[in-house]
């Protein structure tokens, strides 16, 4: 500021306002001016006192004008502030131009920072030409602005952080259809930058390249923008094909704001379907599961009856009888009957597993060769470790999987093809692009890969249901893959499977790695073993007991029939000591197998029990073994497997 010098005021500017009447001269020429505008009104001399102040610019100060007037304007802001004045009064000095919009710090009489805006001219003398003798201007409180604009300014700062670090996608598209804006998790969900996106018709033709599917696309959207409010949310959700050509499920909620704008959120939702995909499907298998199971105990019941029935009437016959023949044909058909509840219980993950230590390796050799043997337009080419790839399993459920799967590959190959078959093993660090969360620890890898026709995905998405198949009316039971299903489930593996119409399936299965000496080979056919005693037998299915009585009588043991739980209690407390075995079927209405055999233990801790069941040794059977019970037999059982299993206990 041009000669404002740097003296101390002739009054005390510490002194707050006071609200004392202001009795103006009329003679003062700005008399009417200065009692009517609500702006600060100020006059300096060249050295930067006040000379004349309005009552506006006395509230704005807080101090009464008597103590402004003669103060120097440079005691009420900060250094810098002071130095923002100076250029400015300089400039006008020098210009002769006045200033407007010059941004102050005041500091109040109360000690409160006060925003500014202020204006400045010259004062020129009346008497003398071109001579200055001081500055005036007005003075505005913008505080209040100055807040405003502030707290807008943190605010904009804010969404813009919330913007640029939403996990979500945001865009910005205009009432013109342009793209204005996407946010960085926009182009990292996508892969699109907005300008190879700049309008909303090429987003379009970008994210849904296939015509029928982006009609749809648009289609929905126009209805949901035409029937949404102001700033309602309108959720929808497709299938968008990245830049890289990998495809992601998208959760899409536009806005239509007031100015016709459209503000849209992309939420990737890909992994969350997969995963709500394999819920459903894990319930699916689990319900349909129990009630696989429950056939397969009930067949297996009535397998019983039929098995028994024969079996009985072979023992009073000769090889060369002319029903004998027929007989064992009854008995290799109760085989093919039994082979197929033992499909249902291992799709029910409870198959009577003899768990050992075997090489995977070894199976897939047997098997395959056989399998080679019966379809030669089939080409097998073996990728195996070099290591057995032992792992702890139920050999017979292992070869029933591998089989399932070689027929599956064939049957995708009807004129021929090349079926791969690759064994390795495989850490969970290592294991990448899983569709399953398995536990940690190391495994034992099969892929089985054919050179078919491949799924689509529809057919995909249900291969492991049991009973869908996709040969036709009469010629599967869709019971092939599912077991598979649960036979790799229930010794703790893992199955998942990639296809594509015209290029082949691969199936790849983890099992988890032994860590004891593998063993191989088939047990030695059971020999009929006759014995001495009385056994206590309980069933509560009429055929069933009826045939197991005289198994046991045939093979030369005292049996005590019983119809149910309730009654096997009873029969065992009054006869304890004549009862050399007791064999329990596990299900029965009036009193379970885990029950009664409470309360036989109870009666005497040293009771031999064995337990029978149309279901598997797993769940409840495994429970009552665990707590002491001598053993297990499923139905249907021979008399030379039965014999041998009460010999056995009682020996013990």
């Amino acid at each position: 500021m041009n000669n404002i010098s740097d003296k101390k005021p002739a009054i005390d500017i510490k002194k707050p306002c006071e609200e004392v009447d202001i009795n103006w001269s009329g003679e003062n020429k700005y008399e009417d001016i200065v009692r009517m505008i609500e702006d600060g009104y100020y006059e300096v001399d060249l050295s930067g006192a006040f000379v004349f102040v309005n009552d506006a610019l006395c509230k704005i100060f807080g101090y009464h004008r008597n103590r402004l007037l003669g103060a120097n304007i440079n005691d009420f802001a900060d250094h810098a502030n002071n130095a923002k004045g100076f250029n400015a009064f300089k400039e006008v000095f020098e210009t002769r131009i006045p200033r407007k919009e010059i941004d102050w710090e005041i500091t109040r009489g109360d000690g409160e920072i006060r925003y500014v805006e202020a204006s400045v001219s010259l004062i020129m003398d009346d008497d003398v030409k071109d001579r200055v003798i001081g500055y005036r201007g007005i003075l505005r409180d913008i505080t209040g602005r100055k807040h405003a604009e502030d707290e807008l300014r943190r605010s904009e700062e804010r969404f813009r952080f919330l913007i640029e670090k939403s996990p979500m996608g945001i865009g910005l598209l205009d009432k013109d259809n342009n793209y204005r804006y996407v946010n960085p998790k926009f182009i990292e969900m996508f892969g699109y930058r907005r300008e190879e996106i700049s309008t909303g018709k090429a987003w379009l033709r970008k994210a849904y390249p296939d015509k029928e599917y982006r009609n749809l696309v648009i289609a929905n959207w126009i209805y949901n923008m035409e029937t949404a409010g102001i700033g309602e949310a309108r959720i929808q959700t497709h299938d968008v094909q990245c830049s890289d050509g990998s495809k992601k499920t998208i959760k899409f909620s536009g806005v239509t704001m007031e100015t016709g704008d459209q503000i849209i959120f992309f939420e990737d939702i890909t992994e969350q379907k997969r995963l709500e995909s394999q819920l459903v499907q894990a319930q699916k298998v689990e319900s349909l599961g129990t009630l696989a199971g429950g056939i397969a105990h009930n067949f297996n019941n009535l397998l019983m009856g039929i098995q028994g029935n024969s079996s009985l009437m072979m023992l009073d016959m000769n090889e060369d009888h002319p029903y004998y023949v027929r007989l064992k044909n009854i008995e290799k058909l109760v085989q093919s009957g039994a082979k197929l509840t033992y499909q249902l219980l291992g799709y029910a993950r409870a198959g009577n597993y003899e768990i050992r230590p075997i090489s995977l390796n070894q199976l897939i050799i047997e098997t395959s060769d056989t399998f080679s043997t019966a379809r030669k337009e089939i080409r097998v080419h073996l990728d195996l470790n070099e290591d057995g790839c032992g792992i702890i399993a139920d050999q017979s459920q292992i070869e029933q999987v591998l089989l399932n799967l070689f027929v599956n590959a064939a049957d995708a190959m009807p004129t021929g093809g090349d079926l791969y078959l690759a064994t390795d093993y495989i850490n969970t660090a290592n294991l990448k692009d899983s569709l399953y969360n398995p536990k940690p620890g190391d495994y034992v890898v099969l892929n089985v890969r054919d050179t078919g026709i491949g799924m689509d995905k529809e057919v995909l998405s249900r291969i492991f249901d049991p009973f869908f198949t996709t040969k036709g009316l009469g010629r599967g039971t869709g019971l092939g893959l599912a077991s598979v299903y649960g036979i790799i489930k229930a010794h703790g593996g893992y199955i998942d499977v990639e296809s594509k119409k015209g290029q082949g399936s691969v199936f790849r299965i983890l099992l988890p790695k032994s860590k004891r000496p593998l063993t191989y080979g088939k047990s030695a056919p059971a020999e009929m073993k006759k014995g001495s005693g009385t056994v206590l037998i309980a069933d509560d299915e009429p055929m069933v007991l009826d045939v197991a009585v005289q198994f046991l009588q045939a093979l030369g043991y005292n049996v005590i029939p019983a119809k149910g739980g309730i009654e096997a209690v009873e029969v065992y407390r009054s006869k304890k000591d004549k009862i050399d075995l007791v064999i329990l079927d596990l299900i029965m209405p009036d009193m379970g197998g885990g029950e009664v055999y409470n309360e036989i233990k109870a009666v005497n801790p040293d009771a031999k029990v064995i337990l029978s069941s149309g279901y598997s040794m797993e769940g409840q059977a495994t429970d009552i073994l665990g707590r002491g019970c001598n053993g297990f037999m499923q139905k249907p059982f021979e008399m030379e497997t039965l014999s041998g299993e009460i010999k056995r206990v009682l020996n013990k």
